[in-house]
């Protein structure tokens, strides 16, 4: 092996060591800063701060888990919630990506149907439950438009902006080179707005997650939403905290498990994550 082979080795073993230290640094932080935020929160229950009524101790929210999953309320419900969510926010991925490419490349269609979304984005996804409503009635089909509603417009505009950021240079030499019609959108306009497809994937099934509890806090079913809207009128202030933990994880273990690859991929694709 030679003295450059040597050190190009050297160089990508410490690479290797040093994305793993970062990881694991990043790592044990979270884990120590939902610890402590756990052990304030013992402590601020063991000094009487509050009635446990308003607010309960964390054994109580602890238990209140433990028991949702043995009976089997917490899986079903959890089971349910994410049915919904991926059915929706599914099929608004697959309008939303195409749509979001034209807007970017047709003026018209900008000028017109982009202006509309950027006026429907502003509505916050619980106005669309009445006309769900009344449509559909109190049904799955009304709970699957407003996750639809309340996400695809995230997902529209961030490609939508996506492609208006890819410089018009690089456009015109895919043309002179023969990408027309869907070739061109398919080998080139999809794949250079990749990362605005993921952060507006991103977006959309956190608009998505919300219009989902919206909706299911005020249509009672099966779900999370209805188990927290149980909890309340139970006046189970534990079986309330728990369900929001649940909500919280679920967020989290999407961010970190699904999210975060293409996040990787576009960071190893594009660039590199400089931060500290």
């Amino acid at each position: 092996m030679s003295i450059e082979q040597e050190e190009q080795s050297d160089i990508a073993k410490v690479r290797f060591f040093a994305q793993g230290y970062h990881a694991w640094r990043g790592r044990a932080a979270r884990l120590g800063f939902f610890v402590l935020l756990v052990a304030l929160w013992q402590v601020a229950s063991s000094l009487d701060l509050w009635n446990e009524v308003i607010f309960p101790h964390p054994k109580e929210v602890a238990d209140a888990i433990v028991l949702g999953m043995r009976d089997g309320t917490l899986p079903l419900a959890i089971e349910a919630s994410m049915k919904r969510l991926c059915m929706g926010y599914g099929v608004s991925l697959l309008i939303g990506i195409p749509l979001g490419l034209l807007l970017g490349r047709k003026r018209l269609l900008d000028d017109t149907v982009g202006s509309l979304a950027v006026g429907l984005q502003a509505l916050p996804s619980i106005c669309w439950l009445p006309m769900a409503v009344l449509w559909f009635g109190l049904s799955e089909t009304a709970m699957q438009f407003v996750i639809i509603m309340g996400s695809l417009m995230s997902i529209t505009l961030s490609v939508r902006d996506g492609v208006k950021t890819i410089p018009t240079l690089y456009l015109r030499a895919a043309g002179i080179l023969g990408a027309t019609g869907w070739r061109f959108y398919w080998y080139v306009l999809l794949p250079a707005s990749l990362p605005s497809i993921i952060t507006g994937a991103k977006l959309g099934w956190s608009f998505a997650w919300r219009s989902l509890m919206a909706a299911e806090l005020l249509y009672v079913t099966s779900g999370i939403g209805s188990t927290l809207m149980m909890g309340r009128e139970l006046h189970d202030m534990a079986l309330v905290v728990a369900s929001m933990i649940l909500i919280i994880a679920i967020g989290l273990l999407t961010d970190r498990l699904i999210f975060r690859f293409g996040e990787s991929f576009i960071h190893r694709r594009w660039g590199f994550d400089g931060r500290d």
